[in-house]
């Protein structure tokens, strides 16, 4: 099959031609309809990520149809099927008690397995992968991937956002974009923070109340002011100690934060702990989503419920991925891109 192989980090990915993947006897082989370009890619790229590194496949964000099955898989040859990016073994405590996100066992692949910057990928325990609507274009469902769900769970889960709350989204990428349009649609009010002027247009184009120029101006100052005291809720979507500084700042008494963005290298940083602790906050970390929570989410995206379009800026060739991660080393343009040619 055709694949995009990391072979130097920072350098072009490798087109090459490399053996179909083995069907798991518990999953899956998919035929790749479409594949996110995630920022979380970049870090394995540019070789900040311990489990990426030369041969390996990138690629998490997928949905495909089914060619192969294993002895022990749930689908059939010929379903249409979108994965989380969290595989997670479906029999530990962690997974029986509802949270397969934080599975020990879990698979992610394009870290440590074989991603789907591919024509072919296999995926273990397909328990966790499920139908992808009739509806939903291979490019919107591979746009979900981990951005809008790891947003999803974040708001929903670990912050309990609550209507008319004021919540702080720092970093307007991928996962920042998807947490404004969800924080929307949960009646919340959003504060959108970037330095990059176009993305914050786009994000107060598609619901964002406010917005900051953190290039410009305290970010921190500036939210306190306008939610008139500090938010209730405050997203870093960008994994840096600027970004994760800003929003625990930023935050009201009792307020909360929520770490999305993935730390690169050694992921140590220093954080204002007096802020912590004089304003009481609560600090949550988060990553995916817990593959029972699909289901619902795509059908809410269904019924219109809430419009994730805008996530999907530009679709892309597989030879084009390269291009992508490269322009994520400075200021990129909004939304996202998506692989749905694995032909060229």
């Amino acid at each position: 099959m055709r694949a995009a192989v990391v072979r130097n980090f920072s350098e072009d990915l490798s087109i090459e031609t490399v053996s179909d993947p083995a069907c798991p006897d518990s999953g899956v082989v998919l035929e790749v309809m479409a594949c996110g370009v995630c920022r979380s890619d970049y870090h394995g790229w540019v070789g900040k990520h311990p489990r990426v590194e030369d041969g390996s496949i990138l690629g998490h964000e997928y949905c495909g149809i089914v060619v192969e099955t294993g002895a022990r898989a749930k689908h059939r040859v010929g379903d249409r099927l979108i994965a989380p990016f969290i595989l997670g073994c479906g029999s530990c405590a962690a997974c029986q008690t509802g949270v397969s996100n934080t599975c020990e066992r879990q698979i992610v692949p394009g870290f440590g397995w074989p991603g789907a910057y591919a024509e072919y990928v296999a995926a273990p325990f397909d328990h966790n992968l499920v139908h992808l609507p009739e509806t939903m274009t291979p490019a919107l469902a591979a746009g979900l991937g981990c951005r809008v769900t790891t947003a999803w769970h974040a708001l929903t889960d670990r912050a309990n956002l609550r209507a008319g709350e004021w919540v702080a989204v720092h970093g307007t990428g991928g996962i920042g974009l998807a947490a404004v349009l969800l924080a929307k649609m949960l009646g919340a009010q959003v504060v959108a923070v970037d330095v990059v002027q176009e993305k914050l247009e786009h994000a107060r184009r598609h619901g964002a109340d406010a917005t900051v120029n953190a290039a410009e101006t305290d970010a921190a100052e500036a939210i306190r002011e306008i939610t008139g005291g500090g938010a209730q809720v405050s997203v870093e979507a960008l994994g840096i100690e600027a970004t994760t500084n800003a929003s625990i700042e930023c935050l009201a008494t009792l307020g909360r934060h929520v770490h999305v963005g993935m730390p690169s290298g050694s992921g140590l940083m220093q954080v204002n702990m007096r802020a912590i602790y004089a304003k009481q906050l609560s600090f949550f970390g988060t990553r995916g989503m817990p593959s029972w929570k699909y289901p619902s989410l795509l059908g809410m995206i269904e019924r219109g419920d809430v419009d994730i379009g805008p996530m999907v800026a530009r679709e892309i060739t597989l030879s084009g991925a390269s291009a992508e991660l490269r322009a994520m080393g400075g200021p990129t343009p909004p939304g996202t891109a998506v692989i749905t040619d694995l032909k060229r």
